[in-house]
């Protein structure tokens, strides 16, 4: 009897679930490092209100200033709460990225839960101001929320 080795397939992923698993992975890079600024931001609040009482910067530094102010003027338990909050976002994003490349039916119930609840506060945040970057969000979510719930059935092995 001859042993024919068996070739092992990789499982194609359809391009919409690795398009939505790269955005997910991008939204928890972003979140992490705006946790990690926030934080750094709370760390050094009192040198950075100290720096901006006391030094003027380039006019080409605009952005810098304006941000130095933005900070500044944040209390510190206010960046603790925000810091906080984006880390564990951070987290439960990166989680949701993790199951949803391995088509995971939690996963993508999680991101259902997650990506729904945030769509009102957007529309509320739309009416307020359109934004090219608030816009480009709320048509990602929408389009995640639209494929999951299309293709919920046919995704996930728990």
């Amino acid at each position: 009897m001859i042993n024919i080795p068996r070739i092992q397939v990789k499982k194609q992923r359809p391009p919409a679930l690795i398009a939505i698993v790269l955005y997910k992975g991008f939204v928890a890079t972003l979140l992490t490092a705006t946790s990690i600024a926030l934080l750094l931001a709370l760390k050094n609040h009192a040198a950075l209100e100290d720096f901006s009482d006391y030094f003027l910067l380039e006019p080409k530094l605009n952005i810098v200033e304006f941000l130095l102010e933005k900070v500044v003027s944040v209390q510190p338990k206010t960046l603790l709460f925000s810091g906080l909050a984006a880390g564990l976002y951070a987290v439960l994003t990166a989680i949701e990225t993790i199951g949803l490349w391995y088509e995971k039916g939690w996963a993508t119930i999680l991101v259902l839960v997650l990506v729904g609840i945030s769509i009102p506060p957007e529309i509320y945040e739309l009416f307020h101001g359109v934004t090219v970057l608030k816009l480009a969000v709320f048509i990602a979510n929408i389009a995640v929320l639209w494929y999951l719930l299309h293709h919920l059935p046919k995704h996930g092995n728990s």
